[in-house]
């Protein structure tokens, strides 16, 4: 039961951010472009990447903090299934150079956003 709570308590969290900076970037950023969820996509990269990396190599956390922060939290920040989503959405209006831009972004910042957190987890 301890196991659902912490996930859930995380993933409240993290989808209650996840709504407020993706409606905070479509006001400070209007656009047709999904500036929100790539955000949203890559901030949770580099906090997944550098709390996994603190957790395990810095700092023997206890294993309860991965369900509340990995599991719970990242999944419920994190968009994938928005992305994907808008990415198809933008192909199918026709606007193949901004579904292509999502796609290499996404992929390109977030996995830099996982590289960065962990680096900074082990400079920390």
């Amino acid at each position: 039961m301890q196991t659902i709570f912490l996930i859930s308590l995380g993933a409240i969290v993290g989808a209650n951010l996840r709504y407020f900076v993706a409606q905070y970037a479509g006001k400070l950023i209007p656009s047709g472009f999904p500036y929100g969820t790539l955000v949203i996509n890559i901030s949770g990269s580099l906090i997944l990447g550098f709390f996994m990396v603190w957790a395990t190599e810095r700092v023997l956390v206890d294993p309860r903090w991965r369900l509340l922060i990995a599991v719970g939290f990242c999944g419920g920040y994190t968009t994938y299934s928005s992305f994907a989503y808008e990415t198809f959405a933008l192909f199918e209006q026709g606007r193949f150079l901004a579904s292509s831009l999502n796609i290499l972004a996404t992929n390109v910042f977030c996995l830099a956003g996982a590289a960065a957190g962990a680096a900074l987890a082990r400079f920390v």
